[in-house]
């Protein structure tokens, strides 16, 4: 069985769990070095099976999940003796994140968490229902997803604070129906935790300097890292300014949204007015 090591984090030092992003790469450097032993060339290799030499070349650079049945070709032409489809199972089969989403382990590690979001609930408080219509019914990644939302709930280490900042949009915008929207927002209204704070932000709001949603992540040494959507993907950021822009921004949405108790009572209004 292979071992990973733990990820150190380059500039706070803080140890970081084993991503999905570095289990593809452990898999992808595996069928390299037997490719490699075989004497065989990425555009050889890919002929036989066949597929592309670029698609070997990103298997091989952890760029890409590879399908099983893709792997027990490379194994019989190989000759690996079932090593690659176990590594298949062990490593990629749980990969159901997006190769660039690395953020998991962050949010494992954070021990404060602030979003906000204008488009849609933010996942860690998403129902299973709801994610499901965002994700179009893959199982493997709604229950990826899910299972990040155990960190809210742990005993040790404690849990993360979380302070969420919602647009007013994000309530009205429906996703899947009317029943799912009901579901949803309900969840909201029973969170009753002390280290879980939603708000509404009323109102059109557009942050000087983010067009989407963000997080910024406080890790236990006091330093930070933040994830931000773009139109193409999410990036996970470490430069200070950019991390200081984004708390900037953080803020000046904050000073707009509504208390606890207030979200609450808008949420609740949202519901009964638009998904009863």
């Amino acid at each position: 069985m292979i071992r990973l090591s733990p990820v150190v984090n380059r500039k706070s030092g803080v140890v970081m769990t084993v991503g999905r992003t570095t289990m593809l790469k452990v898999f992808g450097g595996e069928v390299r070095r037997f490719r490699v032993a075989a004497g065989l060339s990425q555009d050889r290799i890919a002929a036989k099976i066949p597929i592309s030499g670029s698609h070997i070349g990103k298997i091989e650079r952890g760029e890409t999940r590879c399908d099983r049945a893709i792997t027990v070709r490379l194994d019989e032409l190989l000759d690996t003796r079932g090593t690659l489809p176990s590594l298949w199972d062990e490593l990629v089969k749980s990969a159901a994140f997006p190769v660039w989403f690395d953020w998991p382990p962050v949010e494992e590690q954070a021990t404060l968490l602030q979003s906000y979001e204008n488009q849609v609930i933010y996942g860690l408080l998403q129902t299973e229902g709801y994610a499901s219509e965002l994700l179009n019914g893959d199982k493997e990644a709604v229950a990826a997803r899910m299972g990040r939302q155990q960190i809210l709930i742990r005993e040790d280490p404690p849990p993360p604070r979380l302070a969420v900042l919602l647009t007013e949009y994000v309530l009205y915008h429906e996703v899947g129906n009317r029943e799912i929207m009901r579901e949803q927002l309900e969840h909201l209204l029973s969170l009753s935790s002390d280290r879980i704070s939603v708000h509404i932000v009323p109102g059109p709001l557009h942050p000087s300097g983010t067009d989407g949603a963000f997080v910024v992540a406080t890790l236990p040494d006091r330093s930070e890292l933040a994830y931000m959507d773009t139109v193409i993907r999410g990036l996970t950021i470490d430069d200070v300014e950019d991390i200081r822009a984004l708390s900037d921004a953080y803020e000046a949405i904050r000073s707009r949204a509504l208390p606890v108790d207030a979200s609450k009572d808008f949420i609740r209004r949202v519901m009964e007015e638009r998904w009863l």
